[in-house]
């Protein structure tokens, strides 16, 4: 209720309420947290609960993580867990260096308790996120994920050497990658959920570490049953579902304005959208896939049904921008209570 009541309404009034300048204004206030282990520790002793599963072969020790997108340099790494994070995930990060796509780009639907975001993939680039990875003093102490991306200035016919390119710089620091072929916002990328494409990139890609997909919701079911064959054949860990959505169903009247915004859409209004397609590939898969569940989690009830519908893992990403650390906490105790899918128990 402090974040809630206090906190939040401070953060969105930051640069004449300008989203993106909240985001970075945290993301420097945490930066600085994660070099200041006793803070972490008084953190880490209120937020941080154990709920501990294994899932494609690597330990959570509790299944809510925090979703690419939020620290995509991976500058407050410590913070994320003592916020009570089991697991966080970094990126999308692309090859190349990119400044994303012109700003305003973040935008915020209060009533929805949504956002729209078209940022665009905008990053330093892998070589300088493992350079940033390489000189951590300690490890996190949770699991780390890493989102790849294609670069803009790559030409789709060379993304699978893009991709390999981020994947072969970055290799030895991830517990596992996301390969992010579904963002809305950078031009033809949603093209490589396409069986050809994403079957060639699978081949390149999937080896010593986990690899998962991360499929859009705007899929139709035989689009998604194709996608997760692939996945199947090529040996894929897992899926993360969904990425942001460019339907606008479900936004509160005051906010469909600023909501045809372009972009992807995110929070409240793709909850049941992405327990569908959850509950979905985890019949299509009979559970032989995990999958990480993503989208419209704002309450722990959000989190318990997502893993009632089949997932192993939980990631937030709008809950926290609205919720606070609050959300992390109350989350990890609801999915604590839920049934674990089978394909978690692997």
């Amino acid at each position: 209720m402090i974040f809630e009541r206090v906190v939040r309404p401070r953060l969105f009034a930051l640069g004449g309420g300008d989203a993106e300048e909240a985001h970075e204004w945290t993301l420097r206030r945490l930066a600085v947290l994660s070099g200041r282990p006793a803070a972490l520790a008084a953190l880490r002793a209120r937020y941080f609960q154990r709920a501990p599963r294994t899932v494609f072969g690597v330990e959570f020790p509790n299944p809510v993580g925090l979703a690419a997108g939020m620290d995509k340099n991976g500058v407050a790494l410590a913070a994320w867990p003592a916020l009570g994070f089991g697991f966080v995930e970094v990126g999308t990060v692309t090859a190349h260096a990119q400044p994303g796509n012109p700003r305003p780009r973040l935008f915020r639907l209060r009533d929805s308790e949504a956002v729209v975001n078209r940022m665009g993939f905008n990053n330093a680039g892998a070589e300088a996120l493992a350079a940033r990875l390489s000189a951590l003093p300690r490890p996190i102490g949770v699991p780390l994920g890493i989102s790849l991306g294609k670069s803009k200035v790559t030409p789709l016919e060379q993304a699978v050497e893009d991709y390999l390119a981020s994947y072969r710089a970055l290799r030895e620091h991830g517990d596992y990658f996301a390969v992010n072929v579904s963002s809305p916002n950078t031009p033809g990328l949603r093209s490589l959920q396409d069986r050809s494409h994403l079957d060639a990139l699978l081949a390149a890609l999937v080896g010593e570490k986990p690899v998962l997909v991360k499929i859009a919701p705007d899929l139709t079911e035989p689009a998604i049953a194709e996608l997760l064959q692939v996945c199947l054949d090529r040996g894929a860990a897992g899926v993360i579902a969904t990425n942001t959505t460019l339907a606008r169903d479900g936004l509160a009247p005051v906010d469909r304005e600023i909501g045809a915004q372009a972009g992807g859409l995110s929070g409240r209004p793709l909850a049941a959208r992405s327990r569908e397609v959850v509950s979905f590939v985890h019949r299509e898969t009979g559970g032989r896939l995990p999958v990480i569940g993503v989208g419209g989690i704002l309450d722990p009830d959000d989190a318990a049904r997502m893993l009632d519908a089949g997932a192993s893992l939980v990631q937030l990403y709008t809950g926290f921008i609205y919720r606070g650390p609050a959300l992390v906490r109350s989350a990890v105790r609801a999915t604590g209570r839920t049934v674990v899918p089978a394909a978690a128990r692997r």
